[in-house]
């Protein structure tokens, strides 16, 4: 018996009792329980098992009421997750996490589409899902063994640095949950606050105590850790690019001092207009006039790129928060060893608004494709940032462009996010949506989910309005960097207007992908880079495939 298997058998053999926290359920259907009366009835049934299970409760849906396996079809299953969402959020509960398992047409029978049936087991956990206004996401950038891991890694925890770069590790085995979804590439972390303080992980490599932040917190910060060599930038900017971060996080460490990585890492940074704050690190290490120094240096690379940096230590965490934009940068200087400075972080994180998508929710979905998976008995899932609207089970979406340019109709089966199943999300949320209509190897990332009266355009080219921050001669006509917009990674060649442009050079151009189109829109932000050749851009024109 697997170890998953054996979550579903030791919920059988716990069995369903009177004053117990487990719940049989062969299905649940929107006409039959979701009805007026028997809606409220089965609420504070879910609500007694909760409470029961000191605050946690065990639904195991397609089985009998004896236990015996049922199944169920992929699309009832969806259904029975979107009815027993609904009841726990009448009954001030969550859906923390879904588990399923395929059962042979021996044990089981059939679903309505003929194919062998499903069960799932579902955690319903006390409270409420968090609301989008209170989690912010933090993008964290700077050069390899820069301190920005180990950083996180305290902030997360609460603990001191070993000096060895001991709470780095928190960060390198799995994505949290609450940024479900995205490649083991990019490494992640979350803490939070309450009344009380900071809400931190005892031991982040489990799972519950992960879970636990994200349960007891009012306030969540998640990181975005991304990658510090040189040879994976290109990992970078897409943690950076494609995100829809809230604040990003250059670190810079005392005994070495900004490199060519920080001044890149920076540009990324600035070129997305993400409020950005510089962490000097490993001041343990150095001497006082050392420190000055590498601040001094901090402080002229920042006005080099046109920004203004604000000493936090000398003028305090409120001027910080009124004046963090896309012109000024907070400057903090730390230790993960002495954790001096990380109470100013601290301070930062939890009062810091949340930015992204903000000022997008009330325009049309839409949302990039980062990755996909396949979840048993679910399907095929898309998940990546809402960039704008919001989207709720059942929407009748398009996603693509595929090679040829179409687009495909899709049904949204459900929607994820932290493992808490929802009903809808909001623009700047991180989320896996489960799609029916579409298997997973037909969905690539840089793809675009739309609602399906958008009409969106495929787009092959577009003029641009860029500027080369670093390139060895000249960009003429051909030029082919790979584009980073949203999540579109791409080859593309150049045309710039006048057919040449110098490093530090700006000016119009026309940029053509090389393989297929992408949805692009006026307006986009984007990095472009090829070998030591890296310049930003905007969108200026579109020009949809004829």
């Amino acid at each position: 018996m697997s170890p998953d298997r054996a979550v579903l058998e030791r919920a059988i053999e716990r069995g369903e009792q009177e004053g117990g926290s487990v719940e049989f359920k062969e299905r649940l259907t929107k006409d039959l329980h979701a009805t007026e009366g028997r809606f409220e009835s089965l609420a504070a049934q879910l609500r007694h098992r909760v409470l029961s299970g000191d605050g946690e409760a065990t639904y195991v849906v397609g089985v009998t009421d004896d236990g015996s396996l049922a199944g169920i079809g992929p699309e009832t299953f969806s259904e029975s997750m979107d009815v027993l969402s609904l009841l726990a959020e009448e009954a001030g509960a969550h859906i923390d996490d879904v588990e399923t398992w395929g059962v042979d047409g021996d044990t089981a029978t059939k679903g309505a589409s003929g194919t062998d049936g499903i069960v799932g087991v579902a955690t319903v956990r006390e409270g409420a899902v968090m609301s989008d206004d209170e989690h912010i996401v933090v993008g964290t950038a700077g050069h390899v063994d820069h301190g920005k891991s180990t950083l996180v890694g305290s902030l997360v925890t609460g603990d001191a640095d070993d000096g060895e770069g001991g709470t780095r590790s928190f960060l390198d085995v799995q994505p949290h949950e609450v940024e479900r979804g995205l490649s083991a590439d990019l490494s992640y972390g979350v803490y939070g606050f309450d009344d009380d303080g900071p809400v931190r992980m005892d031991n982040p490599h489990r799972k519950s105590d992960r879970a636990r932040v994200v349960e007891e917190a009012d306030r969540l910060v998640s990181f975005v850790d991304t990658v510090g060599h040189e040879p994976w930038l290109r990992t970078t900017i897409r943690g950076l690019v494609g995100q829809k971060l809230d604040y990003g996080l250059l670190t810079v460490a005392a005994d070495d001092g900004p490199t060519k990585t920080t001044r890149e890492h920076l540009g990324i940074l600035l070129a997305t207009d993400l409020p950005t704050m510089v962490a000097i690190t490993k001041a343990d290490l150095v001497d006082e006039e050392r420190l000055r120094e590498v601040e001094r240096e901090v402080e002229r690379l920042l006005r080099e790129v046109g920004k203004t940096p604000l000493r936090v230590e000398r003028h305090g965490v409120d001027a910080a928060m009124e004046e963090i934009s896309e012109t000024v940068v907070p400057v903090l200087t730390t230790s993960a060893v002495t954790m001096d400075g990380l109470g100013q972080l601290d301070e930062l994180f939890k009062r810091l608004p949340k930015t992204a998508g903000s000022d997008r929710a009330g325009e049309g979905f839409t949302m990039y494709v980062d990755r996909t998976y396949n979840v048993t008995g679910v399907g095929a899932v898309a998940s990546g940032t809402i960039r704008s609207g919001t989207v709720e089970a059942g929407d009748e979406l398009l996603i693509g462009p595929m090679q040829d340019g179409t687009f495909r109709e899709v049904e949204v089966r459900s929607i994820e996010m932290h493992y808490h199943r929802v009903d809808e999300a909001q623009a700047g949320r991180i989320v896996g949506i489960a799609l029916k209509g579409i298997a997973e190897v037909d969905i690539d990332r840089g793809m675009v989910l739309v609602p399906r009266e958008a009409d969106p355009e495929p787009v092959r080219e577009f003029e641009a309005e860029v500027m080369v921050l670093n390139h060895p001669t000249r960009i003429g006509e051909g030029y082919e960097p790979v584009v980073h917009i949203e999540t579109v990674s791409e080859a593309a060649a150049f045309y710039p207007e006048g057919g040449q442009l110098l490093p530090g050079d700006s000016g119009e151009t026309r940029v053509r992908f090389k393989f297929h189109p992408y949805y692009v829109e006026e307006g986009q932000r984007f990095v472009f880079r090829e070998g030591r050749s890296k310049g930003v851009g905007t969108v200026t024109d579109v020009r949809p495939v004829e």
